[in-house]
């Protein structure tokens, strides 16, 4: 499975190797206590509805870039700082991705993930 970002008809992939968080445990522990990702990594958290979430970067050493999605479209992306971020955004779904994998990713654009 892989994160892609789409805009304007054209498709780049924010990361290939993928991890989907789909327990309370998994969903919890997000990036929590690991002392770095590979640059083609990305946790996605799945949500059964549109509400309000937050994410937090206690106990994450590392900076990171989010992305905010109802269905596929980005209705937030913002970079969090290790230890001390926090971001809050409408969604269904979060992507966790090493900083600098969103840059160019804007509010309104498409990202989906692909199975191979």
């Amino acid at each position: 499975m892989r994160v892609e970002h789409r805009r304007n008809g054209t498709g780049r992939t924010l990361a290939s190797d993928v991890e989907v968080a789909d327990s309370f445990l998994s969903k919890a522990r997000g990036l929590m206590f690991r002392r770095r990702i590979p640059d083609d990594y990305g946790l996605v958290f799945e949500f059964d509805d549109v509400d309000r979430r937050s994410l937090h970067m206690v106990f994450v050493p590392f900076d990171i870039d989010a992305l905010w999605l109802v269905g596929e479209e980005v209705t937030k992306v913002k970079r969090l700082s290790g230890w001390t971020g926090v971001g809050f955004g409408l969604a269904d779904r979060i992507i966790e991705l090493p900083a600098g994998a969103a840059d160019g990713v804007s509010r309104g654009d498409t990202v989906r993930l692909v199975d191979p």
